[in-house]
């Protein structure tokens, strides 16, 4: 089986190198005489930084091209940020063939005991997200019997409301991180994250984190 490697460290940890990571799926692969590593592919930035993650974006490209039949990683939060993210590049990858499989824990969807622990997750996380929205809708309903008013942040210019709906699809796609959403709106980080959580009980039904 031909076997991509991927590793990641995040830029805050500035005493770690992949090089750890890498070492051990190394060992791991030798352990399974059938498996042969076809490529390496490294990150330095952290799981929520996708401009930034050229590499992982290069290994979904080789995914596609069916370039390897499977991913290893050290851990789980190597190479995903959100158990939704996981959900949907591994609903990318199954059709394809693709399998994804985690040294640590064990975590591997080429068995049909993997695929059924990846339906569980996804599960879980279409059951968070729902809770995020009942909290969501409550506190608002609370503020509405308070006398508080609901709506769009106020004080802020019209066109960086333009920007901000212009933004918010990036942030789905994980095309951008919130802090570099922030930054091309023009407006502070907890303006856009209060604003985008208001879409979400208007009715937007991804998640944005």
């Amino acid at each position: 089986m031909r076997i991509a490697l991927y590793a990641r460290v995040s830029t805050r940890d500035k005493d770690q190198n992949p090089e750890t990571q890498l070492l051990r799926l190394r060992d791991f692969v030798k352990g399974h005489p059938d498996w042969h590593v076809t490529r390496e592919y490294v990150d330095v930035a952290s799981a929520n930084d996708t401009l930034h993650r050229t590499e992982w974006r290069v290994l979904h490209d080789d995914a596609i091209k069916h370039r390897f039949d499977a991913v290893l990683v050290f851990k789980l939060d190597r190479a995903f940020r959100s158990v939704k993210h996981m959900h949907d590049t591994l609903a990318v990858w199954d059709p394809l063939h693709i399998g994804f499989l985690s040294s640590q824990e064990g975590f591997d969807t080429t068995t049909a005991l993997g695929r059924l622990l990846l339906n569980l997750l996804a599960s879980l996380a279409e059951f968070e997200l729902e809770l995020i929205r009942e909290r969501v809708t409550a506190g608002m309903e609370r503020a509405r019997k308070e006398g508080k008013a609901i709506g769009r942040p106020k004080g802020i210019d019209p066109q960086k409301q333009v920007r901000m709906d212009q933004i918010l699809p990036l942030l789905r796609s994980g095309s951008v991180s919130w802090r570099q959403a922030a930054q091309k709106a023009g407006v502070a980080l907890s303006t856009l994250q209060r604003y985008a959580h208001q879409q979400v009980t208007a009715g937007d039904s991804e998640r944005m984190t």
